[in-house]
């Protein structure tokens, strides 16, 4: 089950339940649209998988399956670069 983390990893960003601006990896790694698209080209810098669409989960199954409140933020080189 997807934890749904709650930030971009990049810029920080909110990224809760159906936003539709949230992409993932394969390992759930999670980012908004706009640090997907220009400044990691797409893909993660973590595995180098493609980021996608996170997909929602369903709004009557949040209160038994809720979405994860841990915050992740790394220092990728492309975040970094971008931000300076």
């Amino acid at each position: 089950m997807l934890e749904l983390r709650p930030n971009c990893e990049c810029c920080d960003k909110d990224l809760p339940n159906g936003a539709a601006d949230a992409r993932i990896c394969t390992f759930e790694c999670t980012f908004c649209a706009d640090c997907a698209d220009s400044r990691l080209g797409g893909r993660c810098p973590n595995c180098g998988g493609d980021l996608v669409r996170r997909p929602a989960r369903p709004a009557a199954l949040l209160a038994k399956f809720p979405s994860s409140t841990k915050r992740v933020n790394k220092a990728h080189a492309a975040c970094i670069q971008a931000a300076e």
